[in-house]
């Protein structure tokens, strides 16, 4: 039985992609869940794993096209053992053409140069306007990957830069708009037109927590990494446990709340290609460490580019921990369709007041939230922002809900 594998969503709002490489050719035996094909979105490059065995029969894109979400990929033969590898898809090609549902199939090779190389479609366009050849340049990135500033770095050693006297200005440079700048420029436009966003600031003593994460790390050093995150994340799942409606969300015409079970919790990961928002799914059946786990596989894969669609998809609520960067305090716009997201400030050492009233060294982070005021009033996000807070300024009593 000849079947048709159909391009499935691979993102938030991932309409095409780029076929990168095929990792098979038309009448190859494959197994399921094996790679067929890389492609790669404005967002990540993304793996395309077969979805049963059979023999490969037809690629519908060569490398370098561009595949559409919801249409044909490549035709698969379920029981292809005993066909030839040649043999075509049955189809009527004339009902294909007629609905639009299917691409005309052609052959694979390509006479495009750049169409084999390892990179993004932007920066396949910026070759294309200077008419560069990309086998021609050195790619800085994983598994040799082309970045844009490979290309400008290859632009600039091929032109004397023009002296300029005292007196003369710097002149005003433009570049298109593409890639995961667009993408998000869209997502966060739509989010702050349809969400009225409120920001909620406080500040977290998390000395304690340090503490509790340097024990941890020297129990587990060999087996994983121990950061601040996996904790905050399951601080967080805690308090979402005693107020639901923080992971919740609304329909487009806001006629239906839906409380969500799942604390799928996003993580906002500065990337090669850009801002991803992976996030860790059902973080409350999950243990400290198990999360720690997650955290350094999504972390790494964001970084790398070449992540899952769905460990992109599905999340409730966010973290953006801007501090790791610099900055004590920011105003974040909420990951639509969720309804709150917290950006969190680099740890200060500060002196601060105990209970004997004495100054001692403390270490304190700044939370910046932002809620939907539409489904969360100031007064839910400031008990649940104390919830969340109590269990970071007070770690075992977190550990105690755990046990």
């Amino acid at each position: 039985m000849i079947k048709d594998f159909i391009l499935p969503d691979i993102g938030e709002g991932i309409v095409e992609c780029e076929v990168l490489e095929w990792k098979v050719k038309e009448g190859d035996l494959v197994e399921e869940d094996q790679v067929i094909a890389d492609v790669s979105t404005d967002k990540a490059i993304v793996e395309i794993p077969s979805m049963h065995s059979g023999r490969v029969t037809k690629l519908y894109y060569a490398p370098g096209d561009t595949a559409q979400v919801h249409q044909p990929l490549y035709a698969i033969d379920i029981d292809g053992e005993e066909m030839e590898p040649q043999q075509p898809v049955v189809e009527d090609k004339q009902q294909a053409q007629d609905t639009g549902q299917v691409k005309e199939p052609i052959d694979v090779p390509q006479t495009d140069p750049n169409s084999s190389i390892l990179t993004t479609p932007a920066v396949r366009k910026l070759a294309r306007e200077h008419d560069l050849d990309l086998n021609l340049i050195s790619g800085s990135g994983k598994n040799g990957r082309i970045l844009k500033e490979d290309i400008l770095a290859y632009l600039k050693q091929d032109s004397s830069p023009p002296l300029l006297s005292i007196t003369e200005g710097v002149e005003d440079r433009s570049e298109a708009i593409v890639g995961v700048r667009k993408i998000m420029a869209h997502h966060m436009a739509d989010s702050v037109s349809t969400i009225p966003h409120f920001t909620f600031v406080d500040d977290i003593d998390v000395t304690e927590l340090l503490k509790l994460r340097v024990d941890l790390k020297s129990i587990h050093a060999e087996e994983v990494k121990i950061t601040l995150m996996p904790l905050l994340i399951k601080a967080l799942s805690l308090s979402i446990s005693d107020f639901p409606i923080l992971n919740s969300r609304v329909d487009d015409d806001f006629s239906q709340l839906t409380y969500l079970a799942s604390h799928n919790i996003g993580m906002a990961v500065d990337g090669k290609t850009g801002l991803l928002v992976p996030n860790i799914k059902n973080v409350q059946q999950r243990s400290i460490i198990d999360i720690a786990h997650e955290v350094n596989r999504l972390t790494e894969a964001a970084r790398s580019g070449v992540i899952s669609p769905s460990d992109l998809k599905g999340g409730t609520i966010t973290l953006s921990n801007i501090g790791a960067i610099g900055g004590i305090s920011a105003s974040p716009i909420i990951n639509k369709p969720e309804v709150a997201i917290v950006a969190l400030g680099k740890v200060q050492k500060l002196p601060r007041f105990n209970d004997a009233g004495q100054i001692e060294e403390r270490h304190i982070m700044t939370v910046s939230w932002s809620g939907d005021h539409r489904v969360i009033d100031g007064a839910t996000i400031a008990r649940f922002n104390n919830c969340w807070k109590a269990y970071l300024e007070n770690p075992n009593s977190m550990l105690a809900k755990l046990i």
